[in-house]
């Protein structure tokens, strides 16, 4: 075992616990259910349920968008095809290339435009009648360039009938809600259904993250104290991953100086060292709106309530009014009915 290794080890013991609680990989075990997330995800909920054809879901760097991501590819149910998009350079014929791996078809991009859109339609009708529904998700979206943006708006013209083929979910930075605000991108915006731009947490969502991560990690007691979460609130701005990064950095001061609490002199040295000795507490954003200022709405869909009761219990399934019944649910326990095929949901019809 290496020496870092076994110092790691040696900070664990020491608070108690079992595994590393601040990773900065992202881990959907870990995920906190804060208002806002919850939010995006009953978004994400909505969105896959009604059939949307496009959904967005935005959030600064490090805000948790990619640990949703991951808790909803793990909930997917088999009777839907989900494919995961995180490079989508190049041309017409790269993005169906890559879209096609995704969907874990063989693809040769050699092959050209043509036969790769017929290969790409051809897999569409084809889960479409084996009862499968096809979801494709983009990561990092806010790269994607207008003529790939404008090739994702067409992908949503193939259909069955009256029944949509293809469902897509677009996770990124601020940026692509601006790209996807400008006049020229009105076809694409005006296919979005559901959208929703995750904000930084506030100061009690703050302590409560860490201390869910503590616990979920095998902390048997608070080891954080309300000060010491106030003061990481600060630093960090309320981006998740900041404050995973302050809060790795404080258990080792803290252990250090041989305390059992994190206290806010503990962070407030951590803050100094890194803003000297480091760079990721630079809170500069790269856009340009202010702070407080919303971002702009895409679809037609109206901003969530606030109130979705306890901060990291998942959001509940919403009720499939026209069919009675409760499609799946995108927490823990997922519902064998969420995303289910068109031609199911209009037997259930009366």
């Amino acid at each position: 075992m290496s020496g870092s290794s076994q110092g790691g080890e040696v900070v664990l013991s020491h608070f108690g616990l079992n595994e590393r609680p601040f990773s900065s990989q992202p881990d959907p075990d870990y995920l906190f259910w804060s208002d806002a997330h919850r939010q995006a995800y009953t978004m994400l909920d909505y969105g896959l349920m009604s059939g949307a054809p496009i959904t967005v879901i935005t959030g600064e760097i490090g805000s948790g968008k990619t640990s949703l991501l991951r808790h909803l590819l793990r909930n997917i149910g088999p009777d839907v095809s989900a494919g995961l998009v995180s490079t989508a350079g190049g041309g017409r014929a790269e993005l169906l290339h890559w879209v096609l791996l995704a969907l874990g078809q063989e693809s040769d991009p050699k092959n050209g435009y043509v036969s790769l859109y017929a290969q790409f339609q051809a897999f569409l009708i084809g889960e479409f009648e084996a009862g499968r529904r096809t979801l494709l998700i983009f990561d990092e979206a806010q790269s994607l360039s207008a003529e790939t943006l404008e090739e994702l708006r067409l992908f949503t013209n193939i259909n069955a009938d009256r029944d949509a083929l293809l469902q897509l979910v677009l996770f990124g930075q601020p940026d692509l809600r601006d790209t996807l605000s400008k006049p020229e991108q009105l076809g694409f915006a005006q296919r979005v259904a559901a959208d929703y731009h995750i904000p930084p947490l506030d100061v009690a969502a703050v302590e409560g993250f860490i201390n869910h991560r503590m616990e979920a990690a095998g902390a048997a007691e608070g080891v954080f104290s309300p000060g010491a979460c106030a003061a990481i609130h600060s630093a960090s701005g309320g981006l998740p991953r900041r404050i995973n990064q302050i809060c790795d950095y404080a258990m080792v001061y803290a252990y250090g100086a041989g305390e059992d609490e994190v206290t806010t002199e503990v962070v407030d040295q951590v803050v100094r060292d890194r803003m000297t000795q480091g760079s990721f507490l630079a809170l500069t954003s790269k856009t340009k709106r202010r702070k407080g200022t919303p971002a702009p709405r895409l679809g037609g869909v109206p901003e969530l309530s606030p109130n979705f009761g306890a901060a990291n219990t998942p959001p509940k399934p919403q009720e499939d009014t026209a069919s009675g019944q409760t499609p799946l649910s995108l927490g823990p326990a997922p519902d064998p009915t969420f995303m289910r095929h068109p031609r199911s949901r209009k037997k259930g019809r009366g």
